[in-house]
């Protein structure tokens, strides 16, 4: 009895550092695993280098939206924003009445949030292909283009698309600044 015992102990001496390490080994990998998930998958610095920040300013928002999409910021530079509130008088055909206040803070906000301050993978992608260029549309951003050259005329004509620049008819997140691929749901 006394040496069964005693084998027992020696046993778990020799077993008790293996499992030791084992478990150190494990929970290393799991943290590995866990960081690469996290990094991969969630958490909130995950989605603003993924994604683009939702608006978040109203006054941009309610001026913006009542003609059409509030672009994030981040698909833009800001001297394109800075071009686009200067010629509010001919905004794309049309006149945008903004006051001295307004203006001031849309601008700060657009300049804050622009593809040029942003850590988005799009915005970045948007910045390194625009090679200098201040492009006035979000249509006009040589990636944006090169993104949608496989959709033809009769889809964008369709009244559900409208045209290109309605970003929300098929990337049903964009308000949320998703646009990948595999969440496209073109409408008939």
């Amino acid at each position: 009895m006394i040496r069964f015992a005693r084998n027992r102990l020696w046993t778990l001496c020799f077993l008790f550092p293996l499992i030791l390490s084992a478990t150190a080994i494990s929970a290393d990998d799991n943290g590995k695993k866990h960081r690469y998930r996290e990094r991969r998958h969630g958490g909130d610095n995950h989605y603003a280098e993924k994604y683009l920040k939702p608006v978040s300013n109203t006054t941009y928002s309610e001026h913006c939206s009542a003609c059409h999409f509030a672009y994030q910021p981040g698909l833009l530079p800001s001297e394109s924003w800075r071009k686009i509130l200067q010629s509010s008088e001919d905004h794309f055909g049309d006149t945008v009445d903004l006051d001295a206040e307004a203006r001031e803070e849309i601008h700060a906000y657009l300049t804050l949030n622009a593809a040029n301050t942003s850590s988005s993978k799009l915005s970045q992608k948007i910045m390194h292909c625009l090679d200098g260029q201040t492009p006035l549309r979000i249509t006009d951003i040589p990636y944006i283009r090169k993104a949608h050259h496989e959709i033809g005329r009769n889809v964008v004509n369709r009244p559900s698309v409208g045209s290109l620049s309605n970003c929300i008819a098929c990337h049903r997140d964009a308000d949320r600044g998703i646009y990948d691929d595999d969440r496209v749901s073109i409408p008939e």
